[in-house]
């Protein structure tokens, strides 16, 4: 993948993201002290990450891995790397409470909870969102998208032109004339 970052000079300049350093997110010492924040543990992203795979909740993500929700979103704000996998344990957060919700619809246990209706409703709410990531997974990104739209175009005229040379041919071979 390919960005765009300034160069010593200032100027833009194509980055690959093997050769981006990881961006170092700052908070004000008083963000710190306003969110609670202590010293960062340096594994705090992959903390994060698990926790919102199973939570899908970035306050319960932030508290597990004792940082600022503030910090989280600054970063994911301003790393396209960490962006993504925030993107990827909220879709497998998705795909789990999905999973718990049809396996306690099949065989409902009185002694556990689980409100069925709020598991329903928050899934209908980021329906879109999913399944825009599983597509952005499957490589059904716009670009990739139009380029497939036009290729099948293209073998449709093709097609059409080898049909069109067809009835040509044949006409010419019955005498009729007809084409």
């Amino acid at each position: 993948m390919t960005e765009r970052a300034r160069g010593a000079d200032g100027r833009f300049v194509a980055q690959s993201s093997a050769t981006r350093k990881k961006k170092s997110v700052r908070l004000t010492p008083r963000q710190r002290k306003e969110a609670g924040e202590g010293k960062i543990d340096k594994h705090w992203r992959t903390y994060f990450l698990q926790t919102l795979a199973e939570t899908s909740n970035v306050r319960k993500s932030a508290a597990a891995a004792k940082v600022a929700a503030s910090r989280a979103y600054k970063t994911r704000r301003e790393d396209a790397d960490f962006a993504a996998q925030w993107r990827a344990a909220l879709r497998e957060g998705y795909d789990h409470l999905e999973m718990e919700a049809l396996g306690y619809l099949r065989a409902a246990n009185p002694r556990q909870k689980f409100d069925v209706a709020s598991a329903i409703r928050l899934l209908t709410m980021h329906r879109e969102t999913v399944a825009a990531e599983r597509a952005r997974d499957k490589g059904g990104d716009r670009p990739s998208a139009l380029e497939a739209i036009d290729a099948m175009i293209e073998q449709m005229r093709e097609r059409r032109a080898a049909n069109a040379a067809v009835i040509v041919e044949t006409a010419t071979e019955t005498g009729d004339g007809r084409v």
